[in-house]
């Protein structure tokens, strides 16, 4: 199959609030607002929100395989689900996906995967939602992939893969890291890998507290990447302990077709959950589309 396998995602937003889908253990029979198509081999996917003035503003990966450089933008809606606004709000001469928003007292953050520029970076909101500059005494140890803070009891923790090692450790390894302030020191936990499982591990959207216990979502990538999510909930936690068991696979619904391939993001956005599902395209356009973007870079006329 090979170049013909094309993963194209598509973002919505549920109206449940993320306990309430773990809680339920599925998405079907949910009504889902969809965000608008882009076009052929073009895609929206890893979406994270925020409420700012009664306002949903919606971060999300857009991909396009002409150039396959992703960047971010960001939607705006009313608590009626009509969107207001769409606008790009981040972009680097890397690849960006993941865009974690994150509000910590006055101050908006964004904290996106860029494991391909060699680190990760937080960026502070200078007028949000579409201007960002890097905080500079942000210092994380390592390039992370999928990068998911939580704050409890006054520490943070991140979860995430690592960017090093094999494509399989990509999709298979959890590690964590924690601090005492968002901004860092930050501190590798000793246990790292915590988890080794290709099931269970890549983190797919919010940690978020239940009962007590941390639940991240995780990424099932057995039988293809971002297959199904995996809540993993965290028995035990702290700077030398981790302990963690699995939950039952959340698939997409299968009222979604042709979405039904994947799901592998649930992002808590207050009382609406943010999802990313699916499809496989085989359709032979993507070798022409290959082709053209190999000549582009050949001759300078393109990234």
């Amino acid at each position: 199959m090979g170049i013909l396998r094309t993963d194209i995602w598509r973002t919505g937003i549920l109206p449940y609030a993320l306990p309430e889908i773990l809680a339920r253990g599925g998405v079907d029979g949910l009504p889902v607002t969809w965000l608008p198509d882009l076009g052929p081999f073009r895609f929206l996917a890893d979406p994270f929100g925020v409420w700012r003035d009664d306002r949903l503003y919606l971060f999300a990966e857009v991909y396009d395989y002409r150039d396959r450089i992703g960047r971010i933008d960001v939607f705006v809606f009313d608590r009626a689900m009509r969107l207001l606004d769409a606008r790009s709000a981040l972009s680097e001469p890397w690849h960006l996906s993941y865009p974690v928003v994150i509000a910590e007292g006055d101050e908006i953050y964004l904290l996106p995967e860029a494991y391909r520029s060699g680190r990760l970076t937080l960026y502070r909101a200078v007028s949000f939602p579409d201007r960002w500059e890097k905080v500079p005494d942000f210092a994380f140890p390592e390039a992370a992939i999928d990068a998911s803070p939580v704050r409890i009891d006054g520490r943070w923790w991140m979860f995430y893969s690592p960017s090093s090692g094999s494509a399989e450790d990509k999709q298979s390894l959890l590690h964590v890291a924690w601090a005492d302030a968002l901004r860092g020191p930050w501190h590798l936990h000793p246990g790292n890998p915590v988890r080794r499982d290709r099931r269970s591990a890549r983190p797919g959207g919010t940690p978020i507290l239940v009962d007590g216990r941390v639940v991240l979502p995780t990424q099932d990538c057995t039988g293809t990447y971002g297959g199904a999510i995996v809540p993993v909930t965290i028995t035990e936690l702290g700077p030398e302990r981790f302990a963690a068991r699995a939950g039952a696979p959340i698939v997409a619904a299968a009222d979604w077709k042709p979405f039904t391939d994947g799901l592998h993001t649930l992002s808590a956005a207050g009382e609406v959950t943010l999802v990313d599902a699916k499809r496989i395209s085989r359709s032979p356009r993507r070798i022409a589309i290959e082709l053209d973007r190999l000549s582009r870079r050949r001759t300078g006329r393109g990234r």
